[in-house]
């Protein structure tokens, strides 16, 4: 989820009550619902080459069992610090090492665990599995998400500072309403993936070998489908769109994407080429699209995207161009998107 998502969550928390447990507390929360993300300086490395590196090892069991010890450290010298130049607040609470330690874990393991919720994907066993998980349920930005979160936090802290005693009630209707929204949508991405499965299966005559939903930002109750099945020449691809209260759910959009290219020339990208490597970590659905340079016909270029990530504003951000060298043999040109 973004990093506005990820802070409103940890006020929430905070709001529960949680933050009177000890000084520090809610900026403890906020920070440690965001620590995990500090794999975003990976994006200094150029290229996509960090998309094999994002919400892994920092958003796995060892990082949620460290970080959580570091930020716990950093706030007592933080405010160990604050207290012999004299800048400690007055009405600071004191420190609780046991309840600051569990609010920087009870922070941290809210980051995972919204962030396993999009289709995106996180490695939630890294570094001991690469493999990635998908709860295919919340888009990245949910403003309805953003809403509650806010309203909780807005209306609790009024509340608070009136002095009012039930001042932790509304973080606890936000909190139960957005757990109320989570399993709902996926129970609607539980019922578009099974009921596009049978979909294709009718219109193509083959059982799907994957279905994605794709959450849509606004309107929640609708899914961006996306499926693979095995075709003669290679693996296909389909796009639809499910609306859970339409009489007809789907709306079919063009003709299957076949993906054709010799398994020979995907492996020798991946060799040669550190970008393809580390997307071909990163992609759950990779689509490839190749074209022989007219001038020297062993050399293939060769683009390689994700399914998940078509859409024009999104697509140059996560897709790789790269040149290998093939086989005529074994080649087929001009095959991958667009090829019917």
């Amino acid at each position: 989820m973004d990093n506005l998502t990820h802070s409103l969550a940890g006020a929430v928390i905070g709001q529960l009550g949680l933050k009177k447990k000890t000084g520090l507390g809610m900026a403890t929360l906020i920070i440690a619902a965001n620590i995990p993300d500090i794999d975003a300086a990976a994006t200094l490395l150029g290229g996509v080459q960090h998309l094999a590196i994002r919400r892994g090892i920092t958003h796995g069991p060892i990082a949620m069992v460290v970080l959580p010890l570091l930020l716990t450290g950093i706030m007592i010298w933080f405010d160990r610090w604050q207290a012999r130049r004299g800048k400690r607040p007055a009405d600071r609470l004191p420190i609780h090492k046991g309840w600051l330690l569990a609010l920087a874990y009870i922070g941290c393991l809210s980051h995972p665990a919204l962030d396993w919720l999009n289709s995106y994907g996180i490695r939630l066993l890294e570094p001991f599995s690469s493999q990635w998980y998908y709860g295919d349920s919340i888009f990245i930005i949910d403003i309805w998400i953003w809403a509650a979160l806010i309203a909780g936090v807005w209306i609790s802290r009024r509340r608070e500072k009136k002095g009012r005693d039930d001042w932790q009630r509304p973080a606890w209707a936000s909190f139960t309403v957005i757990c109320a929204y989570i399993f709902a949508n996926g129970l609607i991405t539980g019922k578009a993936e099974a009921d596009t499965a049978v979909a294709v299966e009718q219109r193509t005559g083959h059982a799907p070998e994957q279905v994605v939903a794709n959450p849509m930002p606004f309107t929640f109750w609708r899914r961006d489908m996306i499926w693979q099945v095995a075709g003669e020449n290679g693996k296909e691809y389909g796009e639809t769109q499910f609306d859970l209260f339409d009489r007809e759910p789907f709306y079919w959009k063009g003709e299957l994407i076949k993906n054709n290219t010799p398994p020979h020339i995907i492996e020798q990208a991946q060799k040669t080429d550190a970008d393809a490597r580390a997307f071909m970590v990163w992609a759950r659905m990779p689509v490839f699209q190749q074209d022989i340079d007219a001038d020297d016909p062993s050399a293939v270029s060769l683009n390689i995207s994700d399914m998940r990530f078509r859409d024009p504003l999104v697509q140059d951000r996560f897709s790789v161009q790269t040149t290998v060298s093939g086989d005529m043999e074994t080649m087929q040109p001009k095959t991958g998107i667009g090829s019917k």
